[in-house]
């Protein structure tokens, strides 16, 4: 005799193209993360956005709050060399020719915990054409009355050492209104310069318009740059601002874990989307970094690298 077991419809089973989405909160800090990607879809806190949100239902826009793992920014033609072996990886951004921002961004993770302030999920990056190797990486999110904390673990189990790089792309909210009428702020000194297709050529000290040590105006100022020799206060944090009009401050930190900042004004992406808010992203490395070996992590079979970084309203 045939049993038939009744199968639900994809749709009632995966309602949203962001996967499941789970919250957590502390006093007025609210926030959501995520199942595709383990993105951090939402931040506010008594109601006022320090991230720019996304639906729900739309497709990550524009590596909103995205987990840029193994490797952040862009790789060359998408191609490198790794202990004598040449990798040919997909060409995700075709306009520069390169492959953008990692290979975890729209998979779907896995719910490792979840309370009501903190969540943590887990992917298994296997191996693939391009990449061939092995990572397990765990992300946690952790709001308190002082903001959110986040932490990567990542833990190579192959057989073989892998070359790794992280970062992450939250996009600081202007609180409603135009980009030109907040100021923005960046704790470091130096500039990454790049090609016509933002890939780094070298370093300059930051000067002019690229010298964010002091608050000014975004008005006019069109970005998309890494930041090296990054300042950090006493607690060792390096940190990013973003002032709305309302006098509030999206402001991004990061840890001595991390040592480069990339900050994009989107002056460049899909129309809509333009000058939404900025774009301050804590990073292991600089663009390129499996072809230039800068800060590359050569990550051992067994071994962990975990970054610590997070975000406030100020």
């Amino acid at each position: 005799m045939s049993v038939t077991t009744e199968i639900p419809p994809v749709a009632a089973a995966r309602p949203h193209p962001s996967g499941d989405q789970f919250r957590i909160s502390d006093a007025g800090h609210r926030a959501t993360v995520t199942q595709v990607g383990a993105a951090l879809r939402e931040y506010s806190v008594d109601g006022r956005d320090v991230v720019v949100p996304f639906g729900a239902d739309e497709i990550n826009p524009v590596f909103n709050c995205a987990v840029l793992i193994p490797w952040p920014n862009r790789l060359r033609d998408g191609a490198y060399e790794y202990n004598g072996v040449t990798h040919q990886l997909p060409v995700t951004e075709p306009a520069r020719n390169t492959a953008l921002h990692g290979l975890a961004a729209f998979d779907r993770w896995s719910v490792v915990e979840h309370t009501g302030s903190a969540v943590t999920l887990e992917l298994e990056l296997v191996a693939r054409p391009g990449y061939p190797f092995q990572l397990v990486a765990q992300m946690r999110y952790s709001l308190s009355d002082a903001g959110l904390e986040i932490t990567l673990d990542v833990t190579n189990v192959g057989a073989d050492t892998a070359p790794y790089g992280c970062g992450f792309h939250p996009w600081l909210s202007t609180g409603g209104a135009d980009l030109d009428e907040c100021t923005l702020r960046l704790d470091a000194a130096t500039r990454v310069t790049t090609d016509e297709r933002l890939l780094p050529t070298g370093t300059e000290p930051a000067s002019g318009t690229f010298d964010l040590r002091e608050a000014r105006s975004a008005a006019g100022v069109d970005l998309d740059d890494a930041y090296v020799d990054v300042i950090r206060d006493e607690k060792g944090l390096s940190w990013a601002h973003l002032t709305g009009p309302d006098g509030k401050t999206s402001a991004v930190w990061m840890d001595e874990s991390q040592d480069v900042w990339q900050v994009c004004t989107g002056d460049h992406i899909e129309p809509g989307r333009r000058r939404m808010g900025l774009a301050a992203e804590p990073m292991s490395c600089v663009a390129d970094a499996f072809r230039t070996g800068e800060r590359l992590v050569h990550l051992a079979p067994g071994a962990h690298h975990g970054v610590r970084w997070g975000m406030t309203l100020l």
